[in-house]
């Protein structure tokens, strides 16, 4: 997993609330698009017209923010089905990071073990960036925000940074590029010595070789 350290990247808001993973990535895709494709189909719905075609007032397709990788949502973003795939589609499509007022809860939860960072501000807060992010004629420059997991600050020109919190386990393994694996994988030694101090206290536990 790619470690999560500072991102300084072009921000698209994306104001509408309660997005669901099914506006995400369809179920259809879901069940036939290899993992490394399903970011051509995120935001399929809202992304595309009925032919197939690129619409022009898709966030994501106006100039200003074109490549994308922090999207600035509205609240309840990523409710509805538990589909993993939603975060890989997301990933897919380049976003590393997401900034909303409230997250479905397993999407949050599958966020930290595909390397995208979830960050939950207060509402008037999200609101403030997205109004900035969405001026009449936005450059690059003035749609760029830089996020900090080291410091827990998201950094914007001309403007007093903005702090976050993170579960502090989360925030290891984002910076590590772990996830539960990983996490888990670090304590091997541990793990090792713990089993081999079982099989003298309990050999019968365990299978003959």
């Amino acid at each position: 997993m790619q470690p999560f350290t500072v991102l300084t990247a072009t921000a698209a808001p994306l104001a509408r609330a309660n997005v669901d993973t099914d506006l995400i990535i369809r179920i259809e895709r879901c069940a036939r698009t290899p993992k490394a494709e399903l970011g051509q189909w995120a935001f399929e719905m809202i992304r595309f017209d009925a032919d197939g075609a690129p619409r022009a007032d898709f966030v994501l397709h106006q100039p200003a923010y074109q490549g994308a990788q922090i999207l600035v949502c509205g609240p309840n973003f990523g409710c509805g089905s538990s589909r993993e795939m939603a975060v890989w589609a997301l990933a897919g499509l380049g976003i590393r990071c997401v900034i909303a007022p409230s997250f479905g809860d397993i999407f949050f939860s599958n966020c930290f073990q595909n390397g995208l960072l979830p960050i939950q501000l207060p509402r008037e807060i999200v609101e403030t960036l997205q109004a900035e992010l969405a001026q009449p004629g936005s450059d690059l420059p003035r749609a760029q925000l830089t996020i900090d997991l080291e410091r827990c600050e998201i950094r914007r020109a001309s403007h007093a940074p903005i702090p976050f919190n993170i579960d502090a386990l989360k925030r290891d393994a984002l910076l590590n590029g772990l996830d539960d694996i990983g996490l888990t994988l670090q304590r091997t030694a541990q793990i090792d010595a713990l089993q081999s101090a079982d099989r003298l206290r309990r050999p019968w536990v365990y299978p003959l070789n």
